[in-house]
């Protein structure tokens, strides 16, 4: 049996009785689940039971407690190693997980995004800029009237323009029918500019068909995939981001994963699920809700999720934030202080809001981020 081990940082709540208490009952919880008195000796003793490597002080009702665990109970599978770090413990009050430290083994296992930063970059020829992305909508538009907007979009300099995560396959805009028209959309804008914009293609379906719908945009010429891994599972987007026969770049999107983090108490931190499993499950970028928008999260949170996408984890590569969220066009200039270049800026309704010239509100958009009017600047 190996005895490589990796470790998981938890906060605990409680005083310090309470708090050592949770830190002893996670190492029985996620190993062997199993009366503590029963346990053999031996090598499920010695080796299979979660250990405790440290235990502080976090604040007057907070200790924090790394916890180590053989790395074979994974079974080297991305299901398994989540369902580890915090399968039965997400039921319980006052843990939250802070951060993973995977050991070399386990880094090697998974292959993480295709593209990352530097490779998005070059695949749309944005050498130093932040990226710019928005979403087809309001859900309701046929699919010839968000090809419209594509086209718009992708000639005024816009890199990703995608669905947004609401618009599925429903009759209005039926999901092949639309894929087909707002590829050629962009293709047809790429043509007239010379630039590389790309569509991103709304995948989220059920488990039998979501394969095939991504191989589907990939033949039909989507630039890109939009997977919410809280709706299909983390696995599932680490299937497709491995699949070589569709090797497309996947922007993740947080759907169904606010109740992970908005409580601070438990679930997961902002800088483990939306930067390390995010990376670990293949996405290119994550998308979140931006600081000042209409979400709770707060700039230091953003700020903890761009950590999380960038912290070093062997050779998984570092992958671009892309806050959005009822992001203005106000606060761009703010953006660009605390992201820098290394973001993807999101930003939907304010396009439509700020006048009624699309194409001027999109020059506008590419001006405040870029510092020029030029519209090709990289």
């Amino acid at each position: 049996m190996l005895k490589e081990r990796f470790s998981v940082l938890y906060s605990l709540s409680g005083n310090r009785k309470t708090a050592c208490a949770k830190a002893k009952d996670i190492c029985i919880e996620q190993t062997v689940e199993f009366p503590e008195e029963a346990v053999p000796d031996g090598i499920i003793r010695d080796h299979i039971l979660g250990r405790i490597e440290s235990f502080h002080k976090k604040d007057r009702n907070h200790y924090t407690a790394r916890i180590s665990y053989n790395v074979e109970i994974t079974g080297f599978e991305l299901t398994q190693l989540l369902n580890v770090i915090y399968g039965n413990i997400s039921i319980k009050p006052g843990i939250r997980l802070e951060s993973i430290d995977l050991s070399p083994g386990l880094l090697k296992v998974f292959k993480g995004p295709r593209y990352g930063r530097e490779g998005l970059r070059r695949l749309l020829d944005v050498k130093k800029r932040p990226l710019l992305c928005t979403p087809l909508k309001p859900m309701g538009l046929d699919s010839k009237s968000l090809a419209e907007l594509a086209y718009q979009f992708a000639i005024c300099g816009i890199d990703i323009i995608k669905d947004d995560h609401g618009i599925a396959d429903q009759t209005f805009s039926p999901f092949r029918e639309r894929v087909r028209l707002c590829a050629n959309a962009v293709h047809r804008a790429n043509k007239k500019t010379g630039r590389n914009s790309i569509y991103a293609a709304n995948i989220n379906a059920p488990s039998d068909e979501i394969i095939e719908r991504a191989r589907f945009a990939k033949k039909n010429g989507a630039g890109g995939l939009l997977i919410s891994p809280g709706l299909v599972g983390f696995d599932t987007m680490r299937r497709i981001a491995e699949d070589d026969s569709i090797a497309l770049p996947i922007l993740s999107h947080p759907s169904l994963q606010g109740t992970y983090v908005i409580n601070p108490e438990s679930g997961v931190s902002h800088y483990a699920l939306f930067g390390q499993v995010t990376r670990l499950a293949g996405a290119d970028a994550i998308i979140f809700p931006n600081f000042g928008g209409r979400f709770s999260f707060t700039k230091e949170e953003c700020k903890d999720i761009v950590r999380g996408t960038n912290v070093r984890m062997g050779r998984i590569k570092p992958i671009f934030p892309c806050p959005g969220g009822g992001m203005s066009l106000r606060s761009v200039r703010e953006m660009l202080k605390v992201y820098g270049k290394e973001v993807i800026f999101l930003i939907g309704g304010a396009l439509f809001t700020h006048s009624p010239d699309m194409i001027k509100n999109c020059e506008y958009f590419i001006e405040l981020v870029t510092g020029s009017s030029k519209s090709t600047t990289a």
